[in-house]
Order: C-alpha cells, then sequence, then structure tokens
C-alpha cells in the first residue's frame, strides 16, 4: 500500500530512508549494530536532515491546504481549531462511524470505540496527505492512515477485526488476520515523522502550524495561480466596483480588455486609445497608457477616468487626465466618443510620468504626477517636487463631482491643505515627491475596519534608495532634499523648515533598483495574509512584505520568497514568475495579484498575471463564495489558455478517497413509514445550519440520545413481522421458479443468483443503517394500483425493472452487493428480472 514518494517533492524523506536502512535490516527486528560505514551513512544523512528547513507543510487529501472551521466540530473535535474538516465532512465521518458500531455491536465483536474514530478522523488532519500518503498525486491514495508501530501493534491487537469494516482492499483484509509485523508493515508510513500519533508530537511540525511557512532566510513562502497571459505590458488591472467581478487590463500601448469571472477574455477591447497615446516599443519607455480608475458610483453612472502620455506637434509631450463613459449599448465597451479632457500637463523629460490615479475614501479623484523626468529634479532652485506652485512631483486632489470654477473642468475640495496660498496650486494634497509608481487605497481590516483609507505608495528612488510612504494631507515626502532616509541635496535637507515625512520603509539598490508599489491584503482566501504590505522591485523581481507593529506604528519587512517544490504541489500552482513585476492588483473580493513581464517592452507580448496563495492555511470552504452579477456578452469570449508550467500536471485532481464502505449483514424489512422518517433524520444531520449551532455538550447530548431511541426503535422493528414488501404493495406469493437478478453498475456488470422473486430480492437488501435508500426503491403512483394502472410504452424490456439508486455513500450498504463508486454523480442501478414461466407485472 504504500508507494515510494519522490525525493524531489519529499528531501525529507531520503534522509530518513537512508538513516532506517542502515538502523534496521527488518522491520521488526530494531537490534542491529552499526558499523563504520554505517556511521558514515549515518552521519551523511543527518546532514542532509539538517540542511532542510523544518517548515512544516500540512495540507489536505484534496491537496488544498487545511484551514480553521467556522463552526466547532462534534465527532472530530480534536481537529476543529485547525485541520481539513468542515462540518458537513465530520458529520459524514461520524455517520458511517456509527454505522460501524452497530455492525460491530450486532456480530457480537469488541467496538474499538476509540482507536476507530482516532483512525478515521485522520481525514480531518491537517497532516492527511501525509498520512494517507497522498502527496504523490500519481499513486493511490492510502485506504488506511499510517501508523506508528507501537501504536499499530495496539490496535492490531485490540481492534484488527474493524479492519474489514474501513477497507475492501482484500490484501489489507487478510494481512491484519496475519501477525502483527507483517501487519504494521503494510500501514507504515516511508517518513515516520508524520506517522499517527507522533506527528502530533512533533514540535518542528507543529510549533507554527496554520502560519506563513517560512525557508531558513525567513522569507514568507507563497505560491501563485496564472489567471492572463498574452499581454504587451501590462500595467493595471484593476475592477470596476459594480458586483460583476470583471477584471479590466490595461496595456502600456493603450488597449483596455475586459475578463470574466471565468477566467475567458473578450475579443473586444474595452478601450482603444492606441492611436493617442504616445508610447515606443524601446526596452523601459516610461511613457504610454498609464493610469485608470472608476468612479465610486460607476454601476449607476458609468463614469472612468484615464491618464495617458500624448504628443502634440510631433514634439510637446504632456500627460492627459480625462473623463470617458461606458456605452450605453453594451456594458463591456467604453464610448469612445465620450472622453472629455480635464488636465493636460506638460512633461519636460521623457521619463518620470507618473502614472497612478484613484479615488480615496473620501470620493476625491487622486492623480500621482512625476517630478518631470531627469536626474535630480534639475528643474528650477528647489525641483519641481519642492514647489508647490507646480503641479510635477505631486499628489493632487480634485473634486470630480462637485462644483466647477469657471475655466476648470474639475472642483477643488474644500479641505485641500494649500487652498488660499497665493504661491501654491490648490490641487496640491501633498508634495516632495519623485515619481510614486503604483499606489493603493487599505480597505480596512474585514473585521476591525482599522487601517481602512490609508493610501501607500511606490516612490522609485534615483541612486541608492527606493521607499515606500503613506500619504497624509499636506505631506511633504524630502525629494529631492532625501532619498529614503539619507540626504540627497545637502543645503535643501539642512533646512529647518523642510518637515518632511520619513518613509515606512526604505531599501537600498543591492536590493533592486525600480519599487512598483502594492496592496495590503484584506481578502478571504488566505487568512495567513491579512494586514500585510506586499510590494514587489521591478529591475531585481524580488518581491517583499511589510508588517505594521499596531503598538508602535512601525513596520517591519517580511520577505516572500516562491514556496519550494513541496510547498506548492498544488493542482494549478506555480512556484516562479516573471523577473520585471510592472504593478499590483485587487480584485473586487479583496485577492492580490502581480503583472510581470519577461521583456519590458510596450510591443511584446509576454505579460501574465499571477495571483497571490498561501500554502500554508486557506479560508473554510464556503466562506469565500462569489456571487458575480450576470454580465450581458455581446462578443465573442477568447478562453483562458494558462502557459505557465504547474507543478502537478493539472489533468491529474487528486481526491478524497471515497467513504469507507461497510458491507452489512442482512436486516428484517422495515415500514416505508419508519424508513422516510429515519431518511429525514439521516439527511438533515449532514446539512450545515445556517446559524450558529449550539454548544458541544448540548449537541453530544442530543446526538447520543437519538441514536440511542433509533438503536431502540431499529430492535423493536426487527421484531415485528412484515406486512409489506419492498415495492410498498401487497405480495402476489412467491414464483415457482428462481429468479435471475442482474446488476448493471458503470462499466461493470454482476449477476447475483437467489431463490427469491424480486420483491423478495429488494426486501432482503434493504437494510436498517440505510434506511435513506428510499428513493432506490421502485416509484409508484399510489392513486394508481398496479392491477388497474394501464401500462405505458418505455425503453425497458418486458418484465423489466429500472431503480434508480442513490447517491455513492448509500451503496455499499446494498446487501450482497459489490460495486466501484467512481465520480461524484449519481448511479443508475438496474434490476432486470427475467421469470421464466410466470409474468411479473411491470411497476413504475
Amino acid at each position: 500500500m504504500t508507494s515510494k514518494r519522490s525525493a524531489v517533492l519529499h528531501p525529507r524523506a531520503v534522509a530518513c530512508a537512508i538513516l532506517r536502512t542502515v538502523l534496521s535490516s527488518s522491520r521488526p527486528t530494531r537490534e542491529r549494530t552499526p558499523n563504520l560505514s554505517d556511521h558514515l551513512l549515518i552521519m551523511a544523512a543527518m546532514s542532509l536532515v539538517l540542511a532542510q528547513p523544518a517548515a512544516a507543510h500540512p495540507q489536505c487529501l484534496d491537496f488544498e491546504p487545511p484551514f480553521k472551521p467556522q463552526w466547532h466540530l462534534e465527532f472530530c473535535a480534536q481537529y476543529e481549531e485547525f485541520g481539513c474538516c468542515d462540518q458537513k465532512t465530520d458529520n459524514m465521518i461520524a455517520e458511517r462511524y456509527w454505522d460501524i458500531i452497530d455492525q460491530l455491536e450486532a456480530a457480537g465483536n469488541e467496538l474499538c470505540a476509540d482507536m476507530l474514530k482516532e483512525i478515521m478522523c485522520q481525514e480531518c488532519s491537517p497532516y492527511a496527505a501525509h498520512l494517507y500518503d497522498a502527496e504523490d498525486p500519481y499513486t493511490p491514495v492510502r485506504e488506511l492512515p499510517g501508523l506508528c508501530f507501537g501504536y499499530c501493534s495496539e490496535f492490531h491487537g485490540k481492534c484488527r477485526h474493524v479492519v474489514k469494516y474501513l477497507t475492501e482492499n482484500q490484501l489489507l483484509r487478510d494481512t491484519s488476520e496475519r501477525d502483527v509485523s507483517t501487519f504494521c508493515s503494510m500501514v507504515d508510513l516511508s517518513d515516520r515523522d508524520y506517522c499517527y500519533p507522533d506527528v502530533l508530537k512533533s514540535p518542528d511540525l507543529n510549533s507554527n502550524l496554520g502560519q506563513v511557512v517560512e525557508d531558513p532566510r525567513g522569507c514568507l513562502q507563497l505560491c501563485l495561480t496564472e489567471v492572463a497571459n498574452n499581454l504587451r505590458n501590462p500595467v493595471l488591472m484593476l475592477h470596476s466596483d459594480d458586483d460583476t467581478h470583471r477584471m479590466f487590463i490595461a496595456e502600456q500601448v493603450g488597449f483596455v480588455w475586459v475578463y470574466l469571472p471565468d477566467g475567458s477574455r473578450l475579443e473586444q477591447p474595452f478601450l482603444d486609445l492606441s492611436g493617442e497615446v504616445l508610447t515606443t516599443p524601446w526596452l523601459g519607455d516610461e511613457r504610454g497608457f498609464l493610469g485608470m480608475a472608476f468612479h465610486p458610483k460607476y454601476r449607476n453612472n458609468g463614469r472612468f477616468f484615464i491618464y495617458y502620455s500624448i504628443q502634440i506637434n510631433g514634439k510637446l509631450e504632456k500627460i492627459r487626465i480625462s473623463e470617458m463613459k461606458v456605452s450605453a449599448h453594451d456594458v463591456n465597451m467604453a464610448d469612445p466618443y465620450s472622453e472629455r479632457v480635464i488636465l493636460e500637463i506638460e512633461e519636460p523629460a521623457a521619463n518620470h510620468n507618473g502614472g497612478q490615479l484613484l479615488f480615496g475614501v473620501d470620493g476625491y479623484l487622486y492623480i500621482f504626477t512625476g517630478d518631470g523626468g531627469k536626474a535630480g529634479d534639475p528643474f528650477g532652485k528647489y525641483g519641481n517636487a519642492q514647489n508647490t506652485s507646480a503641479l510635477l512631483g505631486k499628489v493632487l486632489r480634485i473634486d470630480v463631482d462637485g462644483s466647477v470654477p469657471s475655466g476648470m473642468q474639475y472642483g477643488i475640495p474644500s479641505d485641500n491643505p494649500f487652498l488660499g496660498h497665493p504661491e501654491a496650486r490648490p490641487e496640491v494634497f501633498a508634495y516632495g515627491v519623485r515619481n510614486m509608481w503604483r499606489c493603493s487605497v487599505d480597505r480596512g481590516d474585514p473585521v476591525s475596519r482599522y487601517g481602512r483609507g490609508r493610501i501607500f505608495c511606490g516612490d522609485v528612488g534615483q541612486n541608492r534608495y527606493e521607499e515606500i510612504d503613506i500619504i497624509v494631507k499636506g505631506g511633504n515626502y524630502g525629494w529631492r532634499a532625501k532619498e529614503g532616509f539619507e540626504c540627497y541635496d545637502l543645503k535643501l535637507c539642512h533646512n529647518s523648515s523642510l518637515n518632511d515625512i520619513l518613509p515606512i520603509f526604505a531599501y537600498s539598490h543591492h536590493v533592486g533598483k525600480s519599487v512598483t508599489g502594492g496592496y495590503v491584503y484584506r481578502g478571504c482566501e488566505s487568512p495567513n495574509l491579512n494586514g500585510l504590505y506586499i510590494f514587489g522591485d521591478f529591475m531585481s523581481g524580488r518581491l517583499m512584505a511589510l508588517e505594521e507593529e499596531k503598538t508602535t506604528g512601525n513596520w517591519r519587512e517580511r520577505s516572500v520568497c516562491m514556496g519550494g517544490t513541496k510547498t506548492c504541489s498544488f493542482p494549478g500552482l506555480i512556484n516562479h514568475h516573471h523577473k520585471f513585476i510592472i504593478s499590483f492588483a485587487e480584485d473586487e473580493a479583496g485577492e492580490l495579484y502581480f503583472l510581470a513581464t519577461t521583456y519590458p517592452s510596450s510591443m511584446s507580448p509576454f505579460g501574465t498575471v499571477f495571483k497571490f496563495m498561501d500554502p500554508s492555511r486557506r479560508a473554510p470552504p464556503g466562506k469565500c463564495k462569489k456571487k458575480p452579477l450576470a454580465v450581458k456578452v455581446r462578443g465573442k469570449k477568447v478562453p483562458f489558455i494558462p502557459r505557465e508550467l504547474t507543478l502537478l500536471d493539472p489533468n491529474e485532481k487528486p481526491t478524497r478517497p471515497p467513504p469507507r464502505k461497510v458491507k452489512l449483514t442482512t436486516k428484517p424489512q422495515v415500514k416505508p413509514a419508519t424508513t422516510a422518517a429515519s431518511t429525514t433524520t439521516t439527511m438533515s444531520a449532514a446539512v450545515k445550519p445556517k446559524v450558529k449551532p449550539p454548544v458541544r455538550k448540548e449537541m453530544k447530548e442530543n446526538n447520543l440520545k437519538s441514536w440511542k431511541i433509533n438503536k431502540t426503535l431499529n430492535r423493536q422493528e426487527a421484531n415485528t413481522p412484515m406486512k409489506k414488501n419492498t415495492l410498498g404493495q401487497k405480495s402476489k406469493g412467491p414464483s415457482k421458479k428462481t429468479n435471475a437478478i442482474k446488476l448493471v453498475s458503470g462499466k461493470g456488470k454482476v449477476k447475483l443468483k437467489t431463490n427469491q422473486t424480486a420483491t423478495a430480492g429488494l426486501r432482503s437488501s434493504t437494510l436498517k443503517t440505510s434506511s435513506s435508500i428510499k428513493d432506490s426503491t421502485v416509484h409508484i403512483n399510489k392513486k394508481s394500483p398496479p392491477k388497474t394502472r394501464p401500462r405505458k410504452q418505455s425503453r425497458l424490456e418486458k418484465n423489466n425493472i429500472k431503480v434508480k439508486e442513490p447517491t455513492k455513500e448509500l451503496l455499499p450498504f446494498m446487501n450482497k452487493t459489490k460495486t466501484n463508486v467512481k465520480g461524484n454523480g449519481t448511479m443508475q442501478m438496474k434490476l432486470q428480472v427475467q421469470n421464466k414461466k410466470k409474468k411479473v407485472p411491470r411497476y413504475k
């Protein structure tokens, strides 16, 4: 049952295998004295173990990260703080458990309740993939978790008779009846660090359980998914906040594309300004389509704003900020004739064009401009950035909804800091910036709303430092007097009136040479990342994060690395990205992305969009469901085809093994009324409550009482003579000849021979514990008895009965029937009754 796992996927397993080979020649005998060569091997193995980080990588059988359940678990309560089961899965395991206990009691066997429960609950363990040897998706998932030798010996001595209820594997069943060494060798793990229960005692594995994994250098190991590709220098991605969950991706050349929630892209662009935008194929050219922002009330007014480079008469270069509207006929296209220019600023050089537009929580439009270009802001006595009468090197704030003064296309907020200053532009909100590239608004903690409305920016440095700033009203961010925390222009730097605001973080050029501002993560899917400001560097391709110490207000660096092969071994995940990080993005649900390319030219189609994912912890299933509003699509859709190489074959979908099959003995038929009532009770146990469930103690007492009551009723019914058959009709008497019942299930066919009629055969296959198979009985119109009901033509041949079988969880409880359950859908079971002498009435 155990499979050899790849050394690449499991580097620690190599050393463990060497140690086991040296220290034991056979599994039961562990008293061999190592010789000199053995000692050398041990030293080499130990050095290999020490070289590997002791970071845990918990994962579930579905190859998804574990999570903290929203509600407490009643059955596998030891994993309610962190594991792989939500309440629905916990209920399913509990139902299987009580079915087995019931059968053990009926057979007069020892219950072994505690050990049975421990083993079944390992599906909820955060290390389920390790325990069931499911890390390699190309090998079969074990049907029993890996047990440590001591625990396995105890289980074999007390509870080996329950193995037949846990698995249909004949080899495991036969081995359980043999000696303890043979059986425990079968269920042993190649990597004993993860065998149960020792996996729970390892401090290396459990000390940081559920936290972001760090490598030996302290980098946070994250993984990525590819969501878009074949883009020409994608400079931004944003959503319209209209509950459609569409994403709009802009290319530097002037195209804006619509991406739907299913990942497909519309064939026609949302906006095409390629004929107006100034850009070139030069490597690293900073001009082009640079910014875009949707109005906070875009759903109602259809307004959005754009920021791009233009050239007038082939010489004069400017940046232009315009307002546009969506088409009245197509919500996925802009009206090309709706552009209204609201501001143009002359650019003295080709670089440092700024390019960020965003709306703050105050509803005003923020515009981030560069200092004009060249080196050291050489414009004027103090440079553009320190000159409040210039619009370059600034953070501007304007009102696009209020009253507009004569001669202007926008209003000025009444609380702008330089409003009324005769030597300053009223639009200026903050100054002293060099070239802020990518800013974002913190949407705040999902619960406390802490941090909501803060504006984070990455300001590209000159020669030595890159910095991250939080923008405040009237703030002076130091350029060109300072670069980062240090002086750049000594005369300006020593000016007592500078009163500049220091960055929250700065890094030198040996780390990176061009910062790309990011976002504070406030999404749902990766709760460990909440509150981390994640950003990167364009030139070095390095990802970084900042974490706030709320007591002091200081920010400390948290390096971000791509997780190793083992860490990111989930379907669809990758652990690499393109070097040149152009921009970051946030979708409507708060999930975080970044845009990168392999060749930073506006004409090269190598841009790709990546989404962050924390492999150490995810949100509970169902918590982060999105319900996008329907969008009418008029044109064609281009399906998304991933190009990046994932760690696992995308066609391989490792899944949780099917529910344990339990072969039960034939029980007397219960009454249909009782069956229906029992079905309701069983099915309702797996339904997730809409309200918070009661405390554990009360639920446990209620479950115990309910189980005892059902048990008593079932025993009473077993002693009650049956008056009706399974079909709910009076029996016409037994058939004179033997009937052959043919079971057709999936691709296989199993023939069962019995000396009963079709009615008696169905009656014998109805079980006390599987009362939920009410739907598998033949449906009869009670208003029309079989004797007088007119016959209708159907696809069934004469004297055939077609029965619709219940869900796959109920299949194992069909008496004397073995089926292989594959897939998640229902199966159709066809019982064909062939009477050799007397015809049997056909029912529907």
